[in-house]
């Protein structure tokens, strides 16, 4: 069974920037897409971004030129990079990964506050 464990989550302030990581238990290239999603409370969970197996990426517009997603296969791992981060980004993320079959699994979660 795959294993996805993130970390990075924490408080910090409008303005501030956290760095999110994912660290998968087989390697990152066995996926289709690797993305991170978010739910804040009273919210449907949201595709925040995701990146491909070709390197493509893809963010939802509200993190667009804020967030950056990356992945290091050395390590297994996928990041995402927030900046410039506002209260509304307030949620817990979790990774995501997606097999070339229709497999789908998922982070524990990680929190994510913003204060204002």
């Amino acid at each position: 069974q795959v294993q996805l464990v993130e970390s990075g989550g924490g408080l910090v302030q409008a303005g501030g920037s956290l760095r999110l990581s994912c660290a998968a238990s087989i390697n990152i290239f066995s996926f289709s897409t690797m993305g991170w999603f978010r739910q804040a409370p009273g919210k449907q969970r949201e595709l925040v971004a995701r990146i491909f197996h070709s390197g493509n990426t893809d963010y939802v517009d509200s993190v667009k030129g804020r967030f950056a997603i990356s992945r290091d296969s050395a390590r297994n791992t996928v990041y995402l990079q927030m900046n410039n981060l506002k209260p509304e980004d307030t949620a817990v993320y979790y990774c995501n990964a997606r097999g070339v079959i229709g497999t789908e699994d998922w982070g524990q979660g990680t929190q994510v506050t913003v204060s204002s």
